[in-house]
């Protein structure tokens, strides 16, 4: 953490948290334009846990990367879980934007997915803070 974060000043791990979460969607629908198979999806699925990473800086910049992680895997695993119960799917046969939030079945196999992207997230996070 750099001085003037110490101080209080938190605005440029949020405008870096900010730009990573554009940055994150940028990609995720980069992949999801140019191929259309399963590793298009599960990529989708990592970066997805990733972007959820970089709100949960932006909101709470002083945050540890592993609570972070956590955070980050337990959004993404109780959105997972909660496609158990019907709703997400409804939503998503009416909007698009309900389909790629939430998605619309459950799949065992996102949730690993999602804990590759909450690893990449904490050992992004990791990095950069121990750079500044």
């Amino acid at each position: 953490m750099n001085d003037h974060q110490s101080a209080g000043n938190h605005r440029p791990t949020r405008l870096a948290a900010a730009g990573l979460t554009v940055l994150t969607i940028g990609a995720g629908l980069g992949v999801r334009a140019v191929v259309s198979n399963d590793v298009t999806k599960y990529a989708g699925d990592a970066l997805y846990t990733v972007m959820v990473y970089t709100l949960i800086v932006l909101v709470l910049p002083r945050i540890k990367p592993p609570t972070a992680a956590a955070g980050a895997l337990g959004f993404s695993a109780a959105v997972e879980f909660f496609k158990l119960g019907g709703a997400p799917a409804e939503l998503a046969r009416h909007s698009t934007a309900a389909r790629l939030v939430l998605g619309s079945t459950f799949n065992p196999p996102n949730l690993f997915w999602y804990a590759v992207g909450a690893a990449f997230g904490w050992l992004a996070h990791r990095a950069i803070a121990r750079s500044a």
